[in-house]
């Protein structure tokens, strides 16, 4: 399969997923502040929220029906769920649908012990007739397509996901989306992406590639050997929120977009005016802003200076001005690769910071 052939779009259902490159549901980063980030950056053909309790949709707790919200133009969009009683999940569904969401997904991938422990995630791998009982009730409750993330197992003794994904797909579910990683893997192992290709050469229905999916030759790499229909992409988006467009562009034939430091520092700083709208607390905001700017200089030259700066400022303000003068002195290092950062006199950090 070359480049040029790999599949720029996918349907899920009825529901058009153009280019078929999704932003992954990730726990206590995908809230409505940076998908807004990556949607304005551009490249996606769906967002997902993080994943969202069935147990606290159905009792109406506010915090998960905030955790639920997205922009009236944020379409489609992806509203996952986790849990392990089907009445439950069923009713969860039901208000998803009627929050106007796009998909419901159901998640069975979450590593989380406690999430294991108590309320499914990839701990459903280990029950089959579970999942039978769990996506047969949601596709019952809801019109909206249902998809289901998974992983490739629970562990390396068992990767069944293309049985869980079969399952899936035989009570009614429009899509799946496969880690290649088990759960006992968490966030390290050794790459293999077999289960997604065998699952691919089973179904009829959409399957995605997910797993350190980083540039454009990642992506390509996951297209080539798993002949998936789309790819979602987590941890890579938070270091490079381009990646989405770099990609498309690259599927299209034409030449990605190089990301330079005013580019960098610009995406940065609206997204640091996002969530210092959007979040209560000065130190709420501060929290969220600082593992974004963890990710996001992953790789950038001196990127662990205005880390070590960021990490320590305790204002709003103070972050302002770690971010212009590390950039500022990013633009001259860009220009003609003089070590600026090596010079005192033109800290990243002023006094006080």
């Amino acid at each position: 399969m070359s480049e040029l052939s790999f599949p720029k779009s996918v349907n899920i259902a009825d529901v058009q997923i153009a280019p078929n490159l999704v932003l992954a549901p990730m726990e206590g980063v995908t809230d409505l502040v940076f998908r807004r980030l990556i949607r304005k950056i551009g490249g996606t053909g769906l967002t997902c929220t993080e994943f969202i309790a069935s147990e606290g949709l159905k009792r109406g707790v506010g915090k998960m029906i905030q955790m639920a919200s997205f922009d009236p133009d944020e379409r489609p969009v992806s509203v996952q769920i986790y849990g392990r009683n089907p009445d439950v999940m069923a009713e969860a569904a039901q208000i998803v649908e009627d929050l106007g969401a796009t998909i419901c997904d159901i998640n069975m991938g979450c590593p989380s012990k406690k999430v294991v422990a108590h309320s499914g995630g990839s701990g459903l791998m280990r029950e089959p007739a579970l999942v039978t009982e769990i996506v047969r009730a949601v596709r019952a409750a809801v019109s909206i397509p249902v998809t289901v993330k998974m992983r490739s197992g629970f562990d390396h003794t068992d990767r069944n996901a293309p049985l869980i994904a079969r399952i899936c797909q035989e009570e009614g579910a429009d899509s799946v989306a496969i880690h290649w990683r088990t759960r006992t893997d968490k966030y390290g192992g050794e790459r293999a992406v077999d289960k997604i290709a065998e699952t691919k050469s089973l179904l009829r229905i959409p399957v995605f590639a997910n797993g350190d999916v980083t540039d454009v030759e990642s992506a390509f790499r996951m297209f080539r050997e798993t002949g998936c229909d789309g790819l979602l992409i987590g941890r890579g988006a938070m270091r490079n929120p381009w990646i989405f467009r770099q990609i498309q562009s690259a599927m299209r034939g034409e030449t990605p977009m190089v990301v330079d430091a005013n580019t960098r520092r610009d995406v940065l700083l609206s997204f640091l005016d996002e969530v210092s709208e959007n979040v209560h607390s000065e130190k709420g905001a501060l929290g969220r802003f600082k593992q974004v700017a963890n990710y996001f200089t992953r790789g950038v030259p001196h990127g662990s200076q205005f880390r070590m700066k960021v990490l320590r400022a305790q204002k709003i303000d103070d972050v302002r001005v770690i971010v212009n003068r590390f950039f500022d002195q990013l633009v001259a290092f860009e220009a003609d690769k003089k070590d600026v950062f090596s010079n005192p006199e033109e800290s990243v950090c002023h006094p006080g910071v």
